[in-house]
């Protein structure tokens, strides 16, 4: 392979290995903070969870791929700035402790740097303009990704909501102390089912941006096929990710938004679980964070609205708001840098 898709290749899988460690709380945040896990087994429980459910499927990573822009009408310079601005973004939100999406950040990433390259610019003589080839992008697979992210979060809160309201008709009558220690249980089967699916949806788009590298390159061609290294060495990445883990995130998604026991932790990863699950197996790409987080949110309007911090939720929505226009920017800023400079 050349030079510059070994770096491509690297570079996906750094972006892999900081979505380890910066989702880590999506899978064991609840755990951690009801005790149910201690973080180190956390964290060697998730990695191993990580990465066999990143092993299941290729089909959110056949998405990504191709349902954004034809893999033929890349260049290696694309992917390239498009996971540069997805790890700038995914590093300043882990430093400040916001659970921002991965999935947002490389999808806004990848739009930015495709916009940058399709993008003429002309100016001299007094005047300036610029043509942008819109057509290039994929609308039907844009459709079905934009439609993903924004409508899982809001299935993710229905689901806890609905799970929430009936696991307290079955079980409210016992004392706490006896619900939480038999949920305790419960939830160290929550945490692995929460821990896999996030592996099954995040790892695959690693997939799939190296495997549109390896198309752009012109290393393969025909139909757009994940190769088997190229998921191994994508699940390895998140499992060691994880292995790192992210507790600047984890006491923002687990402690802040709410306080947690284990029946509420337990919900909520089993609420956020199915939802991802659903989407995976439709080979749509969702936030594992958005997803969780509106589950946890779910949880807590369950009982009554007060329940949840609002403010934390209104610092975390913001992360979400500003994630895909200011990766869309650093995407079309690191494609600039590297088509100029490089």
């Amino acid at each position: 392979m050349p030079s510059w898709l070994w770096l491509t290749v690297v570079t996906a899988l750094v972006f892999d290995f900081i979505n380890g460690f910066h989702d880590t709380a999506n899978a064991i945040a609840t755990s951690v903070l009801t005790r149910a896990l201690s973080i180190t087994q956390a964290i060697v429980f998730a990695s191993g969870l990580n990465f066999l459910g990143a092993m299941v499927s290729v089909g959110v990573a056949t998405t990504i791929g191709k349902g954004i822009i034809d893999p033929r009408d890349t260049t290696h310079s694309v992917v390239l700035a498009a996971l540069l601005g997805a790890i700038a973004w995914n590093l300043i939100t882990w430093r400040l402790g916001l659970p921002s999406s991965s999935s947002h950040a490389l999808i806004g990433g990848v739009i930015g740097a495709v916009a940058a390259d399709h993008t003429t610019i002309q100016a001299g003589a007094g005047a300036f303009g610029w043509h942008f080839e819109y057509g290039v992008f994929n609308l039907a697979g844009l459709e079905k990704i934009f439609l993903a992210l924004l409508i899982s979060p809001v299935f993710g809160m229905i689901a806890a909501v609905a799970l929430m309201i009936a696991l307290l008709h079955v079980f409210g009558r016992f004392p706490p102390s006896t619900l939480n220690r038999h949920f305790k249980r419960f939830q160290v089967m929550s945490a692995g089912f929460m821990a896999f699916s996030h592996g099954s949806n995040d790892a695959q788009k690693s997939m799939g941006i190296i495997t549109l590298a390896l198309f752009a390159s012109g290393i393969y061609g025909g139909e757009f096929l994940v190769p088997t290294w190229v998921k191994l060495a994508c699940a390895t990445a998140m499992a060691l990710g994880t292995a790192v883990g992210g507790w600047r995130i984890i006491k923002t998604v687990g402690r802040k938004v709410m306080e947690l026991k284990p029946i509420h932790g337990f919900a909520a990863e089993t609420a956020a679980a199915l939802v991802i699950q659903t989407a995976t197996h439709l080979g749509a790409p969702v936030s594992t964070t958005h997803v969780i987080s509106s589950s946890i949110m779910g949880v807590g309007v369950s009982h009554r609205l007060t329940a949840v911090r609002w403010g934390v939720v209104g610092q975390i929505v913001l992360a979400w708001v500003l994630t895909l226009p200011f990766c869309y920017l650093f995407g079309a800023l690191a494609y600039w840098l590297i088509h100029n400079w490089l």
